[in-house]
């Protein structure tokens, strides 16, 4: 038990928070009443956590879902509530005989708390899209940065919190990333599992903002998170889930995947995120945003404001990316072109596709394009696992008497289930509007260049490639 050290036997018990009366309640569009603990409440009293509320969940997504303005503070509360939950489900069937206790249920709760509380201005986008640009090789990762971030509020505001119960708060966190480390064997493994889980990637982060962007955007779901919750079992230190419910774990990742198709990954949502990033690369140099993430005590001052930073500021050196984010203001946006799924024959040894790869398409005659004129977005849409399926790795049972827990090979189940895991989409755009027709043309070129056939579904417009 983790609560067991020698250093620690003299502390006082962690209280148990479960009687609602010792907590503060809010309530949340998804979930209805969200009891919060004390100790919680200390780590989300800070201007650190607080600034969860400037940082949009799905980043430039409301600018199409005006919808979906929805927040990492309201997410994290989402988490934090799904993850007691969760850890309550399994102490109130199993806690005798795997040893749940109170620490436990703590520290699962405040991993959930906390997993975002990393995140840069505009989620993803700055991890993924901005900081390769301006920083060669980096490593970051928002998960890394939320470890360092419950570091400095911990220090900051002096809250009175067990060490041993941090360090697996921050296990959890980096359970999912390539960074995390192992915990040390008889830790309960399975907790490490309900928050960020690495290891098939059926976790309550998922449960949550599939269920809240899916609701903000009007989009309908079927997926039914609380019938995964009231049924699983821990069996040989990992949760496992009855084999009856396969087509709802299948559903998880299918309804993850529409999503990124639908919302996060739609064309002219990532028109606007190519802007956003072109304007923070632009701005780069002056504000000096890359070097918040050295340190925790500045990186919090970072949230999605620094585009009205950016757009409002008289400097001259921020002139060129201020009219980009006026041009996203007044919709003057970077025109889409069009796009190719890569054939699936392809997908496994697929190279990004570059600007410079369109422009040396271009045949003679006409405007002669620069790779400054074209955006180019290579998007990955996956099950988790990228060309493999996840249910490989997930483990089911027979009902609650079985001890032998197993994996369900998906031809088992039907025949209607994919039998690809991942899609590559190629989308090209124009950053001037003049010039899509010139910009098609040569992704055409490059298309036949590449495969010997154009792959795309249609032409691009001739109204779009007109438009002045």
């Amino acid at each position: 038990m983790g609560a067991c050290s020698n250093e620690e036997l003299s502390q006082p018990p962690v209280p148990d928070y479960s009687n609602t009366r010792l907590s503060k309640h809010v309530h949340d569009n998804v979930h209805g009443n969200i009891y919060l603990d004390p100790l919680s409440l200390k780590f989300i009293d800070t201007e650190q956590f607080q600034r969860l509320r400037d940082l949009k969940q799905l980043g430039a997504a409301y600018m199409v879902y005006p919808g979906a303005v929805h927040t990492r503070f309201e997410h994290s509360l989402g988490v934090y509530w799904l993850a007691g939950e969760a850890v309550q489900l399994i102490k109130k069937h199993q806690g005798l005989e795997l040893g749940v206790d109170n620490f436990d249920i703590q520290t699962v709760k405040l991993a959930g708390l906390l997993h975002d509380v990393g995140h840069g201005p505009f989620s993803h986008l700055f991890q993924s899209e901005f900081l390769p640009l301006v920083m060669n090789g980096s490593e970051w990762s928002h998960e890394q940065m939320s470890t360092k971030m419950v570091d400095h509020i911990v220090d900051k505001h002096h809250i009175d919190v067990d060490s041993e119960m941090m360090r697996k708060v921050k296990e959890m966190i980096l359970a999912s990333s390539g960074s995390g480390q192992k915990n040390d064997a008889g830790e309960k493994r399975f907790l490490y599992d309900i928050v960020a889980n690495g290891r098939n990637g059926v976790d309550v982060d998922k449960f949550d903002y599939i269920v809240r962007d899916s609701r903000a955007c009007g989009l309908g779901f079927s997926f039914e998170f609380q019938r995964l919750m009231e049924t699983m079992q821990v069996m040989g230190d990992e949760i496992c889930y009855p084999a009856k419910e396969y087509l709802t774990v299948q559903k998880l990742f299918a309804t993850r995947a529409d999503l990124y198709r639908t919302v996060y990954v739609h064309p002219k949502v990532k028109a606007i995120e190519l802007m956003i990033v072109d304007a923070l690369v632009e701005a780069n140099d002056y504000l000096q945003i890359s070097s918040f993430i050295e340190d925790p005590s500045e990186y919090w001052k970072l949230d999605d404001s620094i585009i009205k930073t950016i757009e409002t500021a008289p400097n001259q050196q921020l002139r060129e990316a201020g009219n980009l984010i006026r041009r996203i203001r007044t919709r003057n946006l970077y025109q889409f072109c069009n796009e190719y799924a890569v054939p699936r024959d392809k997908i496994e040894n697929f190279k990004d596709v570059t600007a410079r790869d369109i422009v040396c398409s271009q045949k003679n005659g006409g405007v002669l394009l620069k790779e400054e004129d074209v955006a180019v977005s290579n998007v990955r849409i996956d099950l988790t696992r990228g060309m493999h399926n996840p249910l490989e790795r997930i483990k089911f049972f027979k009902d609650y008497e079985s001890e032998e827990n197993f994996v369900i090979p998906d031809d088992r189940i039907s025949h209607l289930l994919p039998t690809c895991f991942q899609d590559k989409i190629v989308r090209v755009y124009a950053k001037k509007p003049e010039l899509v027709g010139a910009i098609s043309e040569a992704f055409e070129n490059f298309q036949f260049k590449t495969y010997g056939i154009k792959v795309q579904v249609h032409a691009t417009p001739e109204k779009k490639k007109r438009r002045m």
